[in-house]
């Protein structure tokens, strides 16, 4: 089949997914234009600031696409195109979208209390420390592998058989992201004294030309160094990304960001169109590929391009603390996971436009994906070298977008995890003033985090598709507690969540049992497989007891027992 076609068939589908599901389950749950949004009324200059839908947009999208559309479609391609194309469609549509749209809403009306506030209310205080630990774990998870994949992505030196050209557009890559951080806080200053003055033409003007700016300077200055070293170099960021108001870093880098995303997006579907290459991938490989399975495979490699527990810790952690009108909320909660399925599909026709003999190239998931759609910017006039270094710049993005939001949402987690009945200082305990610290709760998080790095990319990404999933089955269960609490329409919820939870947990206990096998052949080492499995099973058992206190509360609880 020929890619464009594919691309086409893919984008009708979002677009009246939006349209019709999205705006029907708006409707059904209510949205109130005149309500006072937590954004507005809890407004402190940190976390609650009140922002214009298109920048709570920009943060929600480019926060939620990761490297998990790109990497999990291209590595599910070895199932064939057909099944990608079918999760990533109706898990965006029908789970994803709904999830990152539920918690969204559910915060908002909740005085912006993140997931694990909101399961306290609905379901108690212990089920709220069990997800909490779970979501700290999780995000443990997240930094350990994005880290590596953005410090992988930055090398220039040290790394047998590269050529000059890949450290070149390595470096220059890193070169142009230390200039983004620089560069955001400055655009956040100007923001913050002229957003009244600054139209939204005017602002994406100024957004594109420091984009332009910091890639010409990048690209005449790179910087080159080790993979160590941009691991602390990361960290560093993270840190200072975790602590720093919204307003000051994290909004106006995702602001900017959201344009270099779409562009490459922009440009790889435009290159479809020019060169409209065939498929090049099987339709369909079989229901067990290299000793895996479809099922649960192919569900947890795809993880955010069709459904993510991540993306409803951003919903909540962040983007509802920022969303100054209600009616802002579908184009965010259901809207930015429309564009990152969209996102999950370019990845996939990409992929089939390089393959060979009907599989994908060995190579990993962002080589294959730089360099196809590299390839698809060379025939479109743009020169070699700059479109290389453009997409070495866009997957780092990725990953750092989504980092930034998972340290800050790691530290809230950490730091909800030791409050008690009020979060005022002066009623805590002196062991309590430390955990709650956000200084402490973060670099508790990065070290740990870091520790997890030891293990490389590779080996820690196969727990993040099972928490992951796991992650956005507790969540929609803990959404429809609050539907039929509230006496809002929730049973669009049910199939999604156990579909889910039997995916997770069949991917989980597989993962556990190949994990003690390894252990018991003496074929384990402690930093990779010993604490793959000291996490893994934290994971399912927490899991356990997160699903059954919100299951059981669930079907207990009566409908309408608080008011909407």
């Amino acid at each position: 089949m020929n890619t464009l076609v594919i691309v086409l068939i893919a984008a009708v589908c979002l677009i009246a997914g939006y349209t019709f599901y999205g705006s029907w389950l708006a409707k059904k749950w209510g949205i109130d234009p005149k309500a006072k949004t937590p954004a507005v009324a809890k407004n402190d200059g940190q976390d609650y600031v009140p922002t214009d839908g298109w920048t709570v947009f920009a943060h929600q999208f480019s926060s939620i696409a990761g490297a998990g559309p790109v990497t999990g479609a291209i590595q599910a391609a070895a199932f064939g195109w057909l099944p990608v194309l079918l999760w990533v469609l109706l898990g965006g549509i029908f789970f994803g979208a709904v999830t990152d749209f539920g918690a969204l809403y559910a915060s908002v009306k909740n005085e912006g209390k993140s997931m694990g506030l909101l399961i306290e209310k609905y379901i108690g205080k212990t089920g709220k420390k069990l997800f909490l630990l779970f979501c700290w774990l999780f995000t443990l998870i997240v930094i350990a592998a994005f880290a590596d994949m953005v410090a992988g992505t930055f090398v220039g030196t040290g790394v047998e058989g590269m050529t000059d050209a890949t450290s070149y557009a390595n470096s220059a890559a890193a070169s142009i992201s230390m200039l983004f951080i620089v560069v955001a806080v400055i655009f956040g200053v100007i923001q913050k004294h002229l957003g009244s003055r600054m139209n939204e033409v005017i602002k994406a003007i100024v957004a594109i030309v420091l984009l332009v700016v910091m890639f010409i300077i990048g690209m005449k200055f790179p910087i080159c160094t080790t993979k160590t070293a941009w691991i602390y170099i990361v960290m560093a960021y993270l840190f200072l990304a975790s602590v720093m108001p919204m307003w000051l870093l994290m909004q106006p880098r995702d602001y900017m960001t959201t344009f270099m995303l779409l562009g490459m997006i922009i440009g790889a579907v435009v290159g479809v169109v020019v060169a409209h290459p065939q498929m090049q991938l099987n339709a369909f490989n079989g229901f067990n590929v290299n000793g895996s399975g479809l099922f649960p495979t192919l569900f947890v490699t795809i993880a955010c391009g069709a459904v993510s527990g991540f993306h409803s810790l951003v919903s909540s952690g962040t983007s509802s603390k920022t969303i100054s009108n209600e009616k802002d909320m579908p184009m965010v909660g259901y809207g930015a996971m429309v564009v990152e399925s969209l996102l999950g599909i370019v990845a996939l026709v990409v992929v089939g436009a390089v393959a060979v003999n009907g599989t994908k190239p060995a190579s990993t998931p962002f080589a294959i994906f730089s360099t196809g759609v590299a390839g698809f910017l060379e025939k479109l006039g743009v020169p070699v070298h700059v479109a290389t270094v453009f997409m070495t710049m866009c997957v780092s993005a990725l990953a750092l977008t989504s980092l930034d939001s998972v340290a800050r949402i790691g530290r809230m987690s950490f730091q909800e995890l030791f409050y008690g009945d009020s979060t005022d200082p002066a009623t805590m305990t002196p062991v309590q003033r430390v955990l709650t610290n956000k200084y402490f709760a973060t670099v508790i998080t990065l070290f740990f985090g870091y520790l997890l790095t030891l293990g490389g990319y590779n080996n820690v990404w196969p727990l993040f598709g099972s928490a992951n999933q796991l992650l956005a089955a507790m969540v929609l269960i803990a959404i429809a507690v609050f539907l039929k609490t509230t006496g809002r329409t929730g049973w669009t919820l049910y199939a999604p969540m156990f579909i889910m939870l039997a995916v997770t947990f069949t991917a989980l206990v597989q993962k556990v049992i190949a994990l003690v096998s390894n252990v018991v052949n003496g074929k384990a080492t402690f930093l990779v497989d010993g604490l793959q499995l000291i996490v893994a099973a934290a994971l399912m058992v927490l899991g356990v007891c997160v699903a059954y206190s919100c299951l059981k509360k669930l079907f207990t609880t009566k409908k309408n027992t608080e008011q909407a």
